[in-house]
């Protein structure tokens, strides 16, 4: 995989594969993690001692994203006002903090715009940092890193259980690795808002719930249960929302046992509207939200013949901040993933090996003048190691195959936007470069991976021979638009097909805004 880089330029807002990274975190450094979910925004902040974080600092806002989601996939003006109300408030206390010190992600809520950009450029401008989405499964494992972090250390497999304002994340792990994740698009905003639209509650309505939920649950329920675990786990605001009532009121003395979760469903039947809806122990900003949150989770029991949830007090924000650290100290998941995805699909690694090994030769050359760094520099070494990923479904169109192939797999550690821009990169590595794919990025990433997909271009068609034969002293210089290649004349003369395929380089390059000249040079004397 990608070495440590040695020349590392200034990393920008516009990193390709996150915005976010821990390298070389000294002590006493601070870190934020902003949680952008459908119910609630967090934001949390802690500082870097001795190996571990101390927070330092934490902010929630109930904007309920959710709840502002119309049918055609739009957002409502009030709902969009408050999320970007509640970021710039998050913005003024990280205005001394560098972007790479900040990750900030978005979840479900936005995940069902139909453009989210349309809000993630305002979003961006009002936090002052750059915003990533993440897939269900990525969210799921960074919930499950959260509460991994807060428990005891054991060797028995735990299920999480995690219900948010529009999806439910469900994983298996041991340890501090999730072993199993899944995401389901039930929340307890979304099934407030479908079963119990006019706040009325029925038993009637609430079987309904649970037959219908029950059914997206059985997708992946039989796996879950083969697997098996030692104890369930909750997490996030709905599980805490629901420990604190039937403690509150006596039915649970610890945790969420099944029969005080029957207790609380009756308890809600009978107050038979959200107006009435008054129990000890519930939080106003709750109300609105238990029936939904309540009849998920006595699913969730059925389903998988819970007895006992205990309740976590971490979940993905804090994820967040360990997984910012665990790219320093243990390892990127990122990597693992990429070396996972050339596993399954056959890579040639001596291939993979050859155009990595000249398209990083060929970064370093150009990391200053080009203002890359070294997020930018993973992210053409990954390039580089599945670039041929497509070749397992045909040879023909191969890069279109292998774009589909990133654009729709699920990569741990990457975010939506970061596996798009892989994807394009992918896509255009080789033959006309699809500008369609790149413009579709966010307009920060769009730069940053015009000038990887130059360099990966070039280490790939240089290594066109396929054969273990070194290639020449490289030199490439760039300005801001132009891109100078220098090779050795004689070189060139025993590589004709090399010197085509630059001639013809020189039409596709222009289509990333990018001049190429060749230049032949006499070896020196």
């Amino acid at each position: 995989m990608t070495q440590a880089c040695d020349n590392r330029g200034p990393s920008a807002a516009g990193s390709i594969v996150a915005n976010a990274t821990a390298s070389d975190i000294r002590d006493g450094e601070l870190l934020a993690a902003i949680d952008i979910g459908s119910n609630s925004f967090h934001l949390l902040v802690a500082r870097y001692e001795h190996g571990g974080l101390r927070i330092i600092d934490r902010m929630r806002d109930g904007v309920r994203l959710a709840m502002g989601l119309r049918a055609n996939g739009g957002l409502d003006p009030d709902y969009r006002e408050r999320a970007l109300t509640c970021l710039a408030r998050f913005g003024q206390r990280l205005r001394a903090l560098p972007h790479e010190r900040v990750h900030a992600v978005a979840t479900n809520a936005v995940r069902q715009l139909a453009n989210p950009q349309a809000f993630l450029l305002p979003a961006e401008t009002a936090l002052g940092h750059p915003i990533d989405i993440v897939s269900g499964r990525e969210e799921a494992r960074l919930i499950y890193l959260g509460v991994a972090h807060d428990l005891a250390q054991s060797q028995q497999r735990r299920l999480v259980v995690d219900i948010g304002g529009g999806s439910t994340e469900f994983i298996i792990g041991k340890g501090f690795e999730a072993l199993r994740t899944e995401s389901v698009q039930v929340g307890c905003i979304a099934s407030t808002l479908r079963f119990f639209p006019d706040g009325k509650y029925t038993a009637k309505r609430w079987r309904q719930a649970q037959t219908d939920i029950a059914v997206e649950l059985q997708q992946f329920a039989e796996d879950y249960r083969a697997l098996g675990w030692g104890e369930a786990i909750g997490s996030s605001g709905t599980a805490k929302a629901i420990a604190s009532v039937v403690q509150a009121n006596g039915w649970s003395e610890q945790g969420i046992s099944v029969e005080s979760l029957g207790r609380l469903r009756e308890a809600i039947l009978e107050c038979g509207s959200v107006e009435a809806l008054r129990l000890a122990g519930l939080a106003e900003d709750r109300i609105a939200i238990l029936a939904g949150g309540t009849a998920i989770l006595e699913a969730v029991f059925t389903t998988f013949a819970l007895t006992q949830m205990q309740v976590c007090e971490t979940a993905m924000r804090e994820g967040l901040l360990y997984d910012l650290v665990g790219r320093a100290l243990d390892g990127d998941p990122r990597a693992g993933s990429i070396a996972t995805l050339a596993s399954r699909y056959g890579v040639d690694r001596a291939q993979a090996a050859r155009v990595q090994h000249a398209a990083l030769a060929l970064f370093d050359q150009v990391a200053a003048g080009w203002q890359l760094g070294h997020i930018e520099r993973d992210a053409l070494g990954w390039a580089a190691d599945i670039h041929e990923i497509g070749l397992a479904i045909a040879h023909s169109l191969h890069h279109v195959h292998g774009a589909y192939i990133v654009a729709h797999s699920d990569l741990a550690g990457f975010t939506r936007q970061g596996q798009q821009a892989l994807a394009a990169i992918v896509r255009s590595h080789r033959r006309k470069p699809d500008r369609a794919s790149i413009d579709a990025l966010p307009a920060r990433l769009r730069l940053p991976v015009r000038k990887v997909t130059v360099l990966l271009r070039l280490a790939a068609l240089l290594e066109r021979a396929r054969t273990p034969e070194p290639l020449p002293p490289l030199q490439l210089s760039v300005d801001e638009r132009t891109v100078r290649l220098e090779l050795p004349e004689s070189w060139l003369q025993q590589h004709p097909l090399t010197r085509a395929d630059l001639d013809q380089e020189r039409d596709h390059i222009k289509q990333l805004d990018f001049k190429l000249q060749v230049r032949a040079v006499d070896a020196p004397r």
